[in-house]
């Protein structure tokens, strides 16, 4: 998922190259000013805010100051994090903030609704897998993947008032299916609370609109074309205040023995989903939705997926299936 607008990461020996799936288009200036921009690199890929009207240099460094507060609250990687404490618990009661208590509820919401096709404790197998920045081409063995598999369940996470544990002490906690789109939904709040009314923010893949264009016409995101070069689209959208999240094969992968790995795992076989698709992009009102869907539906497969989400008139869908046929769910 990702810049001109956004960021994957795929890997040539030990090289890793930024690439784009999804990026910014459009004829013409934005506004007659260039917008205020500021960058940085959290949650193991490139953020990028763009403050088109109503912005300034103190508004850009606070919504940055956010995002660094959330990775400290929400990775499981750094030390002290809410995340990182759970996980190190042996299972007793940990006190978290409340916005820890959000993102966990929804990820359990989701794992209900999927009867666990996305699971809140992945972690054992996603850091198994590491296909973070650190990834080293490793395939797992299946004993390693089968005891992996063994402390994913989602029903081992209780929570009680502000306090959450895990039965299973073992068991590892990784939000990342849903944790930058909460983060999105913060930041778009944040700036729309400072008076900003027309923006963009990227969490590598994770694109929010705020508002239109300052010339009150909608923002053009383009969609990257699986495995195409940097910047050719498979298809471009006109889009006003809302939220558009890709989950795909080609976003962070390695090739060993011919055969192709990514990072979208299935806790059902603990190896990379095999779903007939390359691509899917959600669009909704609300980021952590669209983050968590994206996941989701890319793991359900086009005609699973397209079922689910035909009963939701709020959202919107893109698929792209390996032979290259482009789906639509209530795209307006």
């Amino acid at each position: 998922m990702n810049l001109v607008n956004t960021c994957h990461i795929r890997k040539f020996g030990k090289i890793f190259v930024l690439l784009c799936t999804i990026m910014l288009t459009g004829c013409g200036q934005i506004s007659s000013k260039e917008p205020l921009k500021a960058t940085g690199f959290y949650f193991d890929t490139i953020v990028s805010i763009s403050l088109y009207d109503g912005g300034t240099d103190k508004i850009l460094d606070e919504c940055m100051e956010l995002a660094k507060y959330y990775e400290d609250l929400l990775s499981p990687n750094i030390e002290g994090s809410d995340v990182w404490k759970i996980n190190h618990s042996m299972g007793q009661a940990v006190e978290v903030k409340e916005d820890t208590l959000i993102v966990l509820n929804t990820a359990l919401s989701y794992a209900q609704l999927s009867d666990g096709l996305v699971d809140p404790t992945i972690g054992s197998l996603s850091s198994l897998w590491n296909f973070g920045s650190g990834n080293e081409e490793i395939v797992p063995s299946k004993e390693e993947i089968i005891a992996a598999l063994s402390h994913v369940n989602y029903k081992t996470i209780l929570i009680n008032g502000s306090q959450v544990s895990v039965t299973d002490p073992e068991a590892q906690i990784d939000l990342g299916f849903i944790a930058k789109g909460f983060i999105g939904d913060k930041m778009k709040e944040f700036l729309a609370s400072k008076g900003v009314s027309s923006a963009l923010i990227n969490l590598g893949g994770n694109v929010v609109t705020l508002g239109n264009r300052p010339d009150g016409t909608p923002f053009r995101i383009g969609i990257q074309k699986p495995f195409a070069s940097t910047g050719i689209t498979a298809l471009t959208l006109d889009l006003s205040d809302i939220s558009v999240v890709s989950s795909g094969n080609y976003e962070r992968y390695f090739e060993k023995d011919g055969t192709l790995y990514h990072h979208i795992l299935s806790p059902k076989t603990g190896y990379p989903a095999e779903s007939g698709l390359l691509q899917v992009t959600i669009l909704s009102p609300s980021s952590i939705d669209a983050d968590a869907l994206s996941t989701l539906c890319f793991l359900l497969g086009y005609e699973k997926a397209a079922s689910l989400l035909k009963n939701h008139p709020d959202l919107q869908a893109i698929f792209i299936t390996e032979s290259g046929e482009i789906h639509y769910i209530n795209l307006r």
